[in-house]
């Protein structure tokens, strides 16, 4: 049986949002797919709430009726400061007041490793380090963890902030050899964060089964979340498209990879 009556889905038109409109299916019994444009044809199990997460009325009338909240819309990249307070501040913001107010349970946030970038790898860090953004889009990952913190003290709403290293078909550089997660182990763990008895208040790595473990997520093992793919199979031909990186660059040295290279967004080109 499904878990919930109807799941709301944010950024559903997105990378991950895409992934997860197909692999949730089996959760509920309707699926609410939330973007800015028409998803054209839907599913029988499927409808859909069209707003932008910067509208506070649009966003908590979208949350009505939902037993739970997947909210994988925002900014997807570090970009100018006003779309991301707009897009993933204001609208997180939104999405929780919704769920306040329409007696949402449960919410699965997408937070990033952006938000602790700056931790050195050798630290080996548990999702207990504290936080450290490498870029203004981490800070926001920051605010949202904080938000839903408060949440759950205040208003006992469960949340699980999925701080997602680097979802993609398959390992891009040698960096995601390490930070990979498959777009099937990414919906086994949105699985897993809607089903666990109970969450409170959980943060958990979104990261497969790679050989290389360079964090420690011990500390969400009460999701149940078991990855069964790896960056592996994809080793030899990454390591042979591209070059041993300076391991003395902040791209390198760094949880946060290449955003740690990143100037201010809103500063004009020379």
């Amino acid at each position: 049986m499904p878990h919930y009556e109807r799941i709301l889905i944010t950024g559903a038109a997105g990378r991950l949002g895409s992934e997860l409109r197909k692999g949730l299916v089996p959760l509920a019994k309707t699926i609410r797919l939330a973007g800015r444009e028409s998803f054209g044809d839907l599913a029988p199990h499927e409808e859909e709430a069209i707003f932008d997460l910067a509208d506070m009325e649009a966003t908590i009338a979208a949350t009505k009726d939902c037993d739970a909240i997947v909210h994988f819309g925002g900014a997807p990249l570090e970009c100018e400061w006003q779309t991301i307070l707009d897009s993933s501040i204001r609208g997180s913001y939104h999405i929780y007041e919704g769920a306040r107010k329409h007696g949402v349970k449960r919410v699965i946030y997408a937070s990033s490793v952006h938000a602790i970038g700056y931790h050195e790898i050798e630290a080996h860090i548990g999702v207990d380090a504290p936080v450290r953004p490498d870029s203004l889009y981490g800070v926001s990952k920051n605010f949202v963890e904080s938000l839903s913190r408060l949440y759950w003290d205040k208003f006992g709403i469960e949340t699980v902030c999925l701080r997602i290293f680097s979802s993609f078909p398959e390992p891009a550089d040698r960096r995601m050899l390490w930070s990979y997660l498959s777009f099937a182990d990414c919906v086994r763990l949105v699985e897993a964060s809607l089903t666990a008895p109970r969450v409170g208040h959980t943060i958990s790595f979104g990261i497969s089964n790679n050989k290389l473990k360079m964090v420690d997520n011990s500390g969400a093992d009460h999701l149940g979340f078991i990855p069964q793919d790896s960056a592996e199979p994809f080793r030899a031909a990454v390591e042979a498209k591209t070059p041993v990186p300076d391991s003395t660059k902040p791209s390198v040295k760094y949880l946060g990879g290449w955003f740690c290279e990143l100037g201010h967004p809103d500063d004009k080109p020379a």
